[in-house]
Parts: structure tokens; C-alpha cells; sequence
């Protein structure tokens, strides 16, 4: 499924990305996504963790090396299959 964006018109691969994702804040939410990130991009990530003001939600920003835009697009398309995910910018 291709997501029609133009990453590769506007970054040179290989890259950084900060991807960040917003869900619901449960630990599982964390270790589901780094499992997706895992299996896409191995290596050791630390993301970095902001609860929301209410506590109910958080924000995850974990910077990964992409490879190509379909490398980002499949990424994309996994985590948002996860169920705690909300948003992913």
C-alpha cells in the first residue's frame, strides 16, 4: 500500500526520522511500538516519553535510520495498525 508522500523528494536516504507517536499511556503502548520499530529498523532505542497533562495519554519521539521512503511508509502503516496508537506524525 503506498501512503503517496514525497519523503523521497524531500530527504536523502539514509536518514534520521523522528517519528513520533501519541497513544494512550500504558507501558504496553511503549513496548508495542519499539516492537514495530524493532522489527522494521533493528538497534537500541530510547525514546523520548511526554505524558499528556492529564496523564491519559503520551507522546513517544524516537528518532530511527530510515533506508528509503517505502522503509518510512511501512512503519508508518504498522504502527498505525496498533491498537493504543491515536496519532502518528
Amino acid at each position: 500500500m503506498s501512503l503517496n508522500t514525497k519523503f523521497d523528494e524531500l530527504l536523502e536516504f539514509p536518514c534520521n526520522f523522528a517519528f513520533k507517536i501519541m497513544g494512550v499511556a500504558e507501558s504496553q503502548m511503549i513496548e508495542d511500538v519499539l516492537n514495530v520499530i524493532q522489527k522494521h529498523a533493528p538497534g537500541d532505542y530510547s525514546p523520548k516519553i511526554t505524558p499528556s497533562s492529564k496523564g491519559n495519554y503520551q507522546s513517544l519521539t524516537i528518532p530511527v535510520i530510515v533506508t528509503s521512503k517505502e522503509h518510512i511508509e511501512t512503519i508508518y502503516t504498522e504502527l498505525n495498525t496498533l491498537e493504543r496508537v491515536r496519532y502518528i506524525l
